[in-house]
């Protein structure tokens, strides 16, 4: 089981090259590696989960040692590129370009507030609630989901279907990962601060994150560079 978070953040690699691979423009390549290389810095965050949350055996046992790992970077890299891009590669969707009277609507007077409302929601959680950082870290990213909504309506379909999508590729690919390793849950997790709830061997909590991240992530694109979906 050493390797087993290794290979599991190359195999959902291989799912990313895939997809990249068979995306119709030049455009959604772009898209989904810029936003896989910004998420991938969300691997740092790795040493706030470990070992409060889980404590997975990785390359040089760096978690053990540091709670930072290079898997971390890898799966944050797969993740964030699949969540923004799979929606558009399945409906064969393209951006256009918000009209400058459009962004002046009155909603988007809080366009940096909304964009700022899920790491702000989470340092709160982070330091003046004593939750578990996984709970912290699907609120914030349900927070910042529906202050995206608001503030950006028109993506609505396609947020509510991408954690939709995001959820059922999640959810396949942890089954690979406990096929593939009897035990690792119960092994890596820490059921003793979390709800250890297991749904076909399943933390629950590895699912509201699969819901929470495809929901904000898959807006995070067309927010930051004020383009819509056609």
């Amino acid at each position: 089981m050493q390797y087993a978070w290794l290979i599991w953040s190359l195999i959902l690699i291989g799912v990313w090259g895939i997809i990249y691979f068979f995306l119709d423009t030049k455009d959604k390549k772009r898209e989904m590696l810029i936003v896989s290389l910004v998420t991938s810095l969300l691997g740092f965050t790795e040493p706030l989960f470990v070992p409060k949350y889980w404590n997975p055996p990785s390359l040089f046992n760096l978690a053990e040692r540091t709670g930072f790992d290079i898997e971390s970077l890898i799966f944050s890299f797969g993740i964030g590129g699949i969540a923004v891009i799979f929606y558009e590669w399945i409906f064969h969707t393209k951006h256009k370009k918000i009209s400058f009277h459009e962004k002046h609507l009155a909603r988007h007077r809080y366009h940096i507030a909304t964009l700022l409302s899920a790491p702000v929601i989470f340092v709160f959680f982070l330091f003046f609630i004593d939750i578990n950082p996984i709970y912290s870290a699907i609120i914030a990213m349900l927070g910042g989901g529906l202050a995206t909504w608001y503030c950006r309506p028109d993506l609505k379909k396609k947020m509510f279907s991408s954690a939709a999508i995001f959820l059922g590729l999640y959810f396949a690919y942890f089954i690979t990962l406990i096929n593939m390793y009897p035990g690792y849950v119960e092994k890596v997790w820490n059921f003793q601060t979390i709800s250890g709830i297991l749904i076909m061997g399943i933390p629950l909590e590895e699912l509201l994150f699969a819901l929470s991240f495809g929901f904000i992530w898959s807006s995070v694109y067309e927010h930051i560079t004020w383009r819509k979906v056609k």
